[in-house]
């Protein structure tokens, strides 16, 4: 086997790089696309966030000066730097600061200074605009963790004194963050994002500002090549959604919506028909415009072999279950159908709590 072709790098460092290149190269364009950029082990690029989320976090603050008290691998001070005069890129561990050094002057990111220290320590002696923090969920005895309290570093402890240094706290949790968990841990919490890229959960963020005593804005957003879809509203509305039997049209809402809870809220934003207290699926007369997927209905079929026997006249669809005692997987062996096609099933528990399957097609705007 050939030895490395480069004087002082190892054959194990070298292919350590390049299967850390790889890695990112959907997640991180510019990145991959910049010569001389140098990659940590792929551990530090597990947690990182994609061009895309950066992006999305740094239009929601600005001002002279940013601390990012956990920088890893630097992506979101890169993006951050655009709306700041100076970023503090705070990494304790040493190899990795020098790297993102490294790569910021590749970069020409001038104003990011690279600090290899304790991010959280240094910022409670300091005054800046914003704070930002992407805790660790790796724990040394627990393994990968989401809760908050288990994180590196442990936020719920050290917000108030955080708040001290700052006008406002951005915090970036995992999606697997229950929100209602993450409330009773936060305080002062002013609004939650939910972050989609093309319909997949990936980060929820907390805007928090000492002083604030009333229900957050949650903000469900789903990032999509075609556009954005965005849908607001205040954590706590309690609103009785109108249960209708499939009509015309069924919508599926995104996976930021259905992360954020608002199941009875969009119900009336929308004025569309829920098809059950359970079933988290949308019904209308008249196709609308929805934050979400959206179905023209062909049929409802009750739930029985003669009649599921009989509707099924193709052999490939797209299955999905809402409110139903059976799998996918189950359903497919069951009935025979293969995975594709233009169809697309509904298993589902109607109004009446009597199980449907609805089969559809797919509508575009």
């Amino acid at each position: 086997m050939a030895g490395s072709p480069f004087e002082n790098i190892s054959i194990q460092e070298l292919a350590s790089q390049i299967e850390s290149r790889k890695k990112i190269e959907k997640k991180l364009p510019t990145w991959y696309s910049t010569n001389n950029i140098i990659y940590p082990p792929k551990l530090n690029l597990e947690q990182t966030s994609s061009e895309t989320t950066a992006d999305y976090k740094s239009s929601l603050v600005g001002g002279k000066k940013l601390a990012d008290i956990t920088g890893g691998f630097g992506v979101d001070s890169y993006y951050f730097s655009s709306k700041f005069e100076s970023i503090h890129h705070f990494e304790i561990n040493k190899d990795l600061s020098e790297i993102v050094r490294h790569n910021f002057k590749v970069l020409q990111k001038t104003s990011i200074e690279c600090i290899a220290r304790d991010g959280l320590q240094q910022v409670l002696e300091s005054d800046y605009d914003v704070i930002y923090a992407d805790p660790s969920r790796r724990h040394d005895s627990k393994g990968k963790v989401f809760f908050l309290e288990y994180c590196e570093p442990n936020i719920p402890d050290n917000l108030p004194k955080i708040l001290r240094s700052c006008r406002t706290f951005l915090l970036k949790t995992s999606p697997m963050l229950d929100i209602s968990q993450g409330l009773q841990e936060l305080d002062n919490v002013v609004e939650i994002h939910i972050v989609a890229v093309e319909n997949e959960v990936k980060e929820l963020l907390w805007l928090i500002k000492e002083g604030q005593n009333e229900s957050p804005l949650v903000k469900a957003v789903n990032l999509k090549k075609a556009g954005r879809e965005e849908f607001s509203f205040k954590w706590g509305t309690n609103k009785a959604p109108e249960y209708a039997h499939p009509q015309n049209y069924l919508y599926e809402p995104n996976a930021a919506i259905l992360k954020s809870g608002a199941f009875n809220i969009i119900s009336e934003h929308y004025n569309v028909n829920k098809l059950n207290k359970n079933t988290h699926l949308y019904t209308s007369e008249t196709l609308i415009e929805f934050p979400g997927r959206s179905f023209l209905i062909e049929a409802v079929v009750p739930y029985s072999k003669s009649e599921i026997k009989k509707a099924l006249t193709f052999k490939k669809a797209n299955i999905s279950i809402r409110n139903f005692p059976e799998s996918v997987e189950k359903l497919r062996k069951k009935w025979k159908i293969q995975d594709g096609g233009d169809k697309y099933l509904f298993f589902v528990t109607d109004v009446d709590d009597k199980k449907v399957m609805i089969i559809s097609s797919k509508v575009a705007f």
